[in-house]
């Protein structure tokens, strides 16, 4: 199997080690990879050197230099067997063997003076080169060749694994059409998807992918949204709502205007995401980094020191008997299972979240996310389903009812609060003729304005407190979100808001809890809304009337007990809370592009019940994790002893290589197919 590295028109290599291999990107600091542009359609993700194999490259072109080696082997040890020793049969024995050697045996050897020219001296490519040709020195001319041809074959099935391992982003990857069909003077064109303006109007068949986002011009349709949520039941929609590059019409023709440019659409960012989920590395993979550099010198000198110090100890020394031994203990010892099965392992993880929903931005995400302790959440649009009616409207009996109701409406009119959706669809169309002057939105309180000169007020009673504003009601004797308002420096009246608790919001409580994972809750909303919701989901900790200064006070209060602490929000004012959580969480899709940006986490259904699976996943991916090390350090400890011993002969050393990097491979995407 070919190592060739790959270079741009500038002759900067695209690729370098194994490790790299498996990761979407590489590392910019390091100097050592090129990265395409990440809205790249194509194969940005490390797929230009040869453990990422191009589509077209057949599995069986794959193993085909590791078939000629092997029928190779089979008959040289076949000729061994059958034809007596002679001096002709030695030298056409050793150019068999040669000719059996070089098919697996020249990338490796490139691939190691490669490694050595960049100054990287001791890489497993290394270890496997001095093991082979120390046989070939020695007259073991068959087990030369099966330890590379095995150490090839190892390398087939990891390039495998990996391409397993990226299905389900690759899947993300296909979601995006590059033709669309847009009505244009009543005439329906074919064109390319990234060429489609703002306002084009696309037409879907049924069955058919969208590959813009836009806003639903048909009265209803439905769409198969598994790709984006990980959810696989339909998601109808009306007139008017935002429907996703991705989603998959149902059963009628639709009609979408577009909203967002193909390469801002939320698809667009959910793939960049993903794709530079692997530059944030966990800590046990930098840790394996660091070791294997460490790790590969000693072992390459202790091989030395079995090779020559029992000279001076031994009686009747053999140079080929330890030299022998010292082979074995380099085939034993290379630590391509610990390279590969760790960031696999991590990778299978980040893919399984894809899978279900949920997108890590990191690796590292996936190891803080498994010993979070505390997880803190927001209850608009996380815990509740963020969408309000209005119940009540009472009006000062001095003022006009309809009056006020329409300046609320068009001063509410300046957000994108749920809040004030709900507003807008109880009072109707903004009046054209109220023109808003000065108008300032007050963090953690609410909206002022001046109309007609005067001032209007409207938010939350703190926002009558901090303007002086008195009023005649006590706030906490009505358990419904309130909206206060005020005109003329006056109290007004108020509206009452509820909002409805989501359907897997108890279920994600219960599993927080069976897993240890305590709960609390913060919210702006006024304490006896917040409570209210928290006694019925049995949450202890809770807290309302809050600022987005005083989520932050409270986190870090839970922080300082040496919890940690997950904060999952949905708002612009959750942002601080998200980027100061050990792990910041953010619901994707109603969440706010300032939140999702800050996040670690993001949830792309909105569904919290996702929250405990996410972290069950971070759970089971360390675990994987930690089994490939354990198993790998044990067999390895066993065998390098029998081998330095002279119990192990270099077969059953190999066959302990390659069997522990399979079972290691094997293992790392077993997570693939685990249900959360």
């Amino acid at each position: 199997m070919a190592h060739e590295h790959k270079y741009d028109a500038n002759g900067k290599q695209l690729c370098c080690t194994l490790e790299e291999k498996i990761n979407a990107k590489t590392d910019k600091s390091s100097g050592c990879c090129s990265v395409e542009d990440k809205n790249s359609h194509s194969d940005d993700d490390g797929h230009d050197h040869d453990h990422e194999h191009t589509a077209d490259q057949s599995t069986f072109k794959m193993f085909l230099p590791a078939i000629i080696s092997f029928v190779l082997l089979i008959i040289g040890i076949c000729f061994d067997n059958y034809f007596p020793q002679s001096w002709f049969t030695k030298y056409v024995r050793l150019a068999w063997y040669i000719a059996a050697y070089l098919p697996v045996g020249i990338p490796v050897l490139k691939e190691a003076f490669e490694s050595i020219t960049k100054g990287e001296v001791f890489s497993e490519f290394l270890l496997m080169c001095i093991a082979t040709i120390g046989a070939f020195a020695i007259g073991e001319y068959p087990e030369g060749v099966a330890v590379m041809l095995f150490y090839t074959i190892g390398e087939v099935f990891q390039t495998l694994a990996v391409s397993r391992a990226k299905s389900n982003i690759k899947s993300l990857l296909d979601q995006r059409p590059d033709e669309v069909n847009i009505v244009k003077d009543n005439v329906v064109q074919t064109v390319k998807a990234a060429d489609v303006a703002i306002g084009s109007v696309i037409q879907l068949k049924s069955g058919e992918k969208l590959g813009l986002d836009g806003e639903l011009l048909s009265d209803t349709a439905s769409f198969n949204t598994a790709a984006l949520t990980g959810e696989s039941k339909p998601d109808t929609k009306v007139k008017g709502e935002t429907v996703l590059a991705g989603m998959i019409n149902g059963n009628t023709i639709a009609q979408v205007k577009v909203t967002t440019a193909y390469n801002d659409s939320k698809l667009s960012k959910i793939l960049e995401m993903v794709q530079n989920a692997t530059t944030q590395k966990a800590p046990t993979e930098l840790f394996i980094r660091k070791f294997a550099k460490i790790y590969t010198p000693i072992v390459v000198f202790l091989a030395v020191g079995i090779c020559f110090l029992p000279y001076f100890f031994v009686e009747n020394y053999d140079f080929n008997d330890w030299l022998y031994r010292a082979l074995v203990f380099l085939v034993i010892s290379c630590p391509c299972a610990l390279v590969i099965s760790i960031p696999l392992g991590y990778f299978g993880g980040i893919g399984a979240a894809s899978k279900n929903g949920i997108l890590f931005k990191g690796s590292n995400f996936l190891d803080s996310i498994a010993n979070i302790q505390n997880v803190v959440m927001d209850k608009t649009g996380t815990m509740t389903e963020g969408v309000f009616k209005v119940q009540d409207v009472v009006i000062s009996d001095q003022l006009n009812k309809d009056e006020i109701l329409k300046m609320v409406n068009a001063l509410e009119g300046q957000s994108t609060h749920p809040v004030a959706t709900a507003i807008h669809d109880h009072v109707g169309e903004i009046d054209p003729s109220i023109v808003l002057e000065k108008v300032e939105e007050i963090s953690g309180h609410g909206l002022r304005a001046e109309i007609n000169g005067k001032e209007l007020h409207v938010g939350n009673f703190k926002l009558m407190d901090k303007f002086g504003i008195k009023y005649d009601i006590d706030p906490n004797s009505i358990v419904y979100t309130l909206i206060a308002i005020a005109y003329d420096k006056k109290f007004a009246g108020y509206l009452t808001i509820a909002d409805t608790i989501k359907e897997d919001a108890q279920l994600t409580v219960d599993r927080l809890k069976a897993m240890g994972v305590k709960t609390t809750m913060l919210s702006g909303d006024k304490t006896n809304v917040v409570q209210f919701v928290a006694d019925k989901l049995g949450i202890v900790n809770a807290f309302g009337d809050l600022l987005p200064e005083d989520k932050v006070n409270k986190v870090n209060e839970i922080k300082a007990t040496n919890q940690t602490v997950a904060f999952v929000g949905d708002g612009v004012n959750d942002a601080p809370v998200v980027a100061l959580s050990t792990v910041g969480i953010a619901m994707g899709g109603l969440g706010s592009d300032a939140t999702i940006e800050t996040a670690d986490v993001v949830i792309q259904d909105d569904r919290p019940s996702k929250i405990p699976m996410a972290i069950n996943i971070g759970k089971q991916t360390r675990k994987i994790v930690w089994q490939n090390i354990v198993l790998a350090f044990a067999v390895k400890a066993v065998v390098l002893i029998l081998g330095a011993g002279g119990l192990a002969t270099m077969w059953e050393a190999v066959f302990a290589d390659v069997g522990v990097a399979l079972l290691a491979i094997l293992n790392a995407v077993r997570i693939q197919k685990m249900k959360f």
